[in-house]
C-alpha cells in the first residue's frame, strides 16, 4: 500500500534539486546568473510575501531616518542582491576552486592577517552575513592552516555537499560539539586561522546578550569574543563583496574593545565594527534574516504582527 512521507521525500528531492540548480547556475556567466536572481528578487518584492515583510521591518528599524520612500528603495536593492546571492552560488560552491578564485578580482588588508600569522599569533576573522560570506571562509584558507565550525543542515543529503563545497580551498570544518571546539581553539593557538559568523541571534538565552545593532538592542552571540580571548588571537573582520564581475575580499583588524573582558563591552564594539563593514554596502546585507531578534523570553519582540503591511505599522523608539 502506497504510503506518502513528506520527511522523506524532502531529504530525497530537496539535495537532488539543489545540486541540479548549483549545476546550471555554474555554467552559466556569473553576470547572467546574478541578473536572473535579482529578477527573482523583483518578484518576491512584488509577491509582497513574508520576505519582504521581514526585510521591511529590519529597514524600518535599522535605519529610521530614511523616510518612506528611501527605505522602500533599499528594500528592493536588498532583495534583489539575496537573490543575486542565491543565483551566484553555483560558481562558488559546484565550480572548482580554480574558477572561483577567479572571482576575487582584488583583495584588501590580506597581508595584515599574514602580518600576524606570521608573528606567531593565531587568527579569528568575524564575517558576517555581508556579500558572499561562502567566499570569504573559502578565501580565508588560502592565508593559512584554517579551521571552522560547521554544523549541518536538517536536510539530510545537503550536509555533504556543503561540508565538501567548504572545504575545496582547504580548510577542516568540524563539528559545533565541544570536541570540535577544542579542536578550533588548538589550532588559532597554534597559529592556524578561523572564521566565525558574529551576526547570528544565540539560539539559548546563555549564548550571548541583547547589546545594541543599528542603534537596536538584539541578540548577540558571545562565541566569536569568547574564542578570539580563549585561543588568544588576533581579531579581524572580514567580507567578500559583490562586485560586477565577481568578488572583493577586504579584512580590518578589530577595534581593542573586542578583547574587552566584559562581554556587554566586546559584544557592542563587534556590532559596530559589522555596522562599518556595511557602510556603502547596505543592500548586501542579510536583511532577509531576523537579526533584530532578542534572546529567548528577554527584550522586545521586533517582529510581531509581520502579516501588517508597512503601511498599517508603525516602528516605535524603546522607551
Amino acid at each position: 500500500m502506497f504510503s506518502f512521507n513528506a520527511h522523506s521525500l524532502r531529504n530525497r528531492w530537496v539535495p537532488f534539486l539543489f545540486k541540479g540548480l548549483l549545476w546550471l547556475s555554474c555554467r552559466l556567466p556569473i553576470r547572467w546568473v546574478r541578473a536572473i536572481g535579482r529578477g527573482l528578487g523583483w518578484l518576491i518584492y512584488h509577491w509582497d510575501g513574508r520576505s519582504r515583510r521581514v526585510v521591511e521591518r529590519n529597514i524600518a528599524l535599522a535605519y529610521p531616518q530614511f523616510n518612506t520612500e528611501a527605505q522602500d528603495r533599499l528594500v528592493r536593492e536588498v532583495l534583489a542582491e539575496t537573490g543575486a546571492l542565491a543565483a551566484e552560488m553555483g560558481h562558488v560552491w559546484q565550480a572548482p576552486w580554480a574558477h572561483t578564485s577567479s572571482l576575487i578580482e582584488s583583495t584588501e588588508g590580506a597581508e595584515l592577517v599574514q602580518a600576524a600569522l606570521a608573528s606567531g599569533s593565531g587568527v579569528i576573522v568575524l564575517g558576517p552575513h555581508l556579500g558572499n560570506w561562502e567566499v570569504l571562509g573559502l578565501h580565508l584558507a588560502t592565508l593559512g592552516n584554517t579551521v571552522a565550525l560547521f554544523e549541518p543542515p536538517k536536510i539530510t543529503g545537503l550536509g555533504d555537499l556543503i561540508k565538501s563545497a567548504r572545504e575545496r580551498s582547504g580548510s577542516q570544518l568540524v563539528p559545533t560539539d565541544p570536541r570540535g571546539l577544542a579542536t578550533l581553539v588548538r589550532c588559532v593557538r597554534q597559529g592556524g586561522i578561523s572564521g566565525i559568523l558574529p551576526d547570528q541571534v544565540p539560539a539559548e538565552a546563555s549564548g550571548g546578550l541583547n547589546v545594541p545593532f543599528m542603534g537596536v538592542d538584539c541578540g548577540t552571540a558571545s562565541l566569536g569574543c569568547n574564542l578570539i580571548k580563549r585561543a588568544k588571537a588576533k581579531a579581524f573582520m572580514g567580507v567578500a563583496l559583490r562586485t560586477a564581475g565577481g568578488f572583493k575580499v577586504i579584512y580590518k583588524a578589530a577595534n581593542a574593545e573586542v578583547y574587552d573582558d566584559d562581554d556587554h563591552v566586546s559584544l557592542t564594539a563587534m556590532n559596530h565594527a559589522v555596522a562599518d563593514l556595511m557602510k556603502g554596502h547596505d543592500a548586501q546585507y542579510q536583511w532577509s534574516y531576523k537579526r533584530f531578534r532578542c534572546r529567548p523570553d528577554t527584550g522586545a519582540d521586533h517582529y510581531k504582527n509581520l502579516k501588517v503591511p508597512r503601511a498599517q505599522f508603525e516602528i516605535k523608539p524603546e522607551q
